[in-house]
C-alpha cells in the first residue's frame, strides 16, 4: 500500500486523511516519520519536520517516532533501518525530491521500507516524498526528468497541483506523449493505492492525464485505472 499526498503533511487539514490511512494498516499502527527530504536545510528545519510529524500522529493517538535519516550515512545505518523495519506505516515528508531519492536509493533504510510494504504495511509520501515514488519525477528548478522508485509505474507525480503555476507543469506535459501518465495531486488530498485499486482520499482532487485523456477525480475509487507502459 502506498499513499501519495499533494501537500499539507502533519497539519490539521490532513488529519481526516491520515485517520483513514491508519485504518488501512494492520493493527496496531506503528508510525515512523523520515525527514530525509529536508536533509540539506539544516538542523533547525530537520528538527521542525521531525517534531511536526511526532505532534501530528500523537494527536491522532498513535505511537510515532521521527528518525534522523537525513543523508547517505544515516540511510545506511543498520540501527535506523532496524527501527524502520519494526513499523507498519512509514511517512516521507517534503523537501527536495532529487536529494531524497539519492539519499534513499539502494540504502538499508529503503530496503527496510520495502520490507514494510511486503509485510502489508503502508508507505506515505507527501510532496517530494510522493514525487519519488512514481516512474519518473521532475526537478522543480531544472524541470529535468529523474528516475523514480516505480512504486506507481508509468506515472509522474506532481504534488501541489492546485497551487503551482502553469509554467512549472508545461514542460512535464510533453512526457505524456512519450507514455507517462501525469498524476496531479491537490492539497490536503492523497491518492491511495492498494494493489491494483486506486482511491482518492481528502478534500481535493487528483488529475490523471495521459494519452487517453485528462480526468479529475475526487473522493472515492478511481475507475478504470490503467497503468501506461513506458
Amino acid at each position: 500500500m502506498i499513499a501519495l499526498a499533494g501537500s499539507g503533511e502533519y497539519l490539521p487539514p490532513m488529519e481526516p486523511v491520515d485517520r483513514i490511512l491508519l485504518g488501512r494498516v494492520p493493527a496496531p499502527p506503528r508510525v515512523v516519520c523520515l525527514p530525509a527530504a529536508a536533509g540539506t536545510e539544516g538542523p533547525e528545519r530537520i528538527a521542525y519536520w521531525a517534531r511536526l510529524g511526532e505532534e501530528h500522529f500523537t494527536r491522532l493517538g498513535i505511537p510515532v517516532r521521527s528518525l534522523p535519516v537525513v543523508d547517505r550515512a544515516s540511510a545506511n545505518d543498520p540501527a535506523l533501518a532496524g527501527l524502520v523495519a519494526e513499523t507498519n506505516f512509514v511517512y516521507l515528508s517534503g523537501g527536495k525530491p532529487t536529494y531524497l531519492f539519492a539519499t534513499l536509493e539502494g540504502s538499508r533504510v529503503w530496503e527496510a521500507i520495502l520490507g514494510v510494504l511486503r509485510k502489508g504495511g503502508l508507505l506515505a509520501g507527501c510532496s517530494a516524498g510522493a514525487m519519488i515514488l512514481g516512474e519518473a519525477f521532475f526537478g522543480f528548478t531544472s524541470r529535468t526528468r529523474n528516475q523514480g522508485f516505480r512504486l506507481l509505474p508509468g506515472a509522474t507525480v506532481i504534488p501541489h497541483y492546485d497551487e503551482i503555476p502553469e509554467w512549472m507543469i508545461a514542460p512535464v506535459r510533453g512526457w505524456i506523449s512519450h507514455g507517462l501518465t501525469l498524476v496531479g495531486i491537490e492539497a490536503n488530498t492523497a491518492l491511495f493505492r492498494d494493489g491494483a485499486q486506486m482511491e482518492v482520499i481528502g478534500s481535493g482532487g487528483v488529475t490523471v492525464w495521459n494519452r487517453a485523456g485528462k480526468t479529475r477525480h475526487t473522493q472515492g475509487v478511481v475507475p478504470d485505472w490503467i497503468p501506461v507502459d513506458v
